[in-house]
């Protein structure tokens, strides 16, 4: 069985420590690779620019909404716009509240969102939910055709 990475792209290094402790805690195995912008995201993705690109897809794709250079939502709308991506799992895992965000998310076809708790051990709960239902119980589309 091939294990895919989960790319999180999150520019807050303390969210990241977080994500990443959570992750070991819930006992994800799987490599985590992080990009702190919105641009980065894209070019690791579709292999732009600089970055190196990403040999396969990841497995999810774990999105803050408030990023630099390029927003989560911008993101996720070239992620949807690409006949390669559009069926990749995207969770948007923010700190955001806004009512315009939830929707804008959903309507750009987010998979999912989730509001990240202040708390550490509802955080780890969260992220151990998270990894086993996106990593081990769902079915992913083919994605590399």
């Amino acid at each position: 069985m091939d294990v895919k990475a989960i790319l999180l792209v999150e520019d807050n290094p303390s969210d990241v420590e977080l994500t990443k402790r959570a992750l070991q805690k819930s006992h994800v195995a799987n490599e985590m690779i992080v990009v702190e912008d919105g641009q980065e995201a894209v070019d690791i993705i579709f292999g732009n620019g600089k970055t190196m690109a990403m040999k396969d897809l990841p497995a999810v794709v774990l999105l803050d909404l408030k990023l630099p250079k390029l927003d989560g939502l911008e993101v996720l709308r070239r992620i949807r716009g690409n006949e390669r991506t559009k069926l990749l799992p995207v969770v948007v895992l923010t700190s955001s509240k806004a009512e315009n965000d939830i929707i804008s998310s959903y309507e750009l076809g987010a998979n999912s969102y989730i509001q990240k708790p202040v708390d550490f051990n509802q955080f780890v709960e969260a992220i151990r939910h998270l990894g086993l239902y996106w990593l081990v119980l769902n079915e992913p589309p083919p994605l590399n055709r």
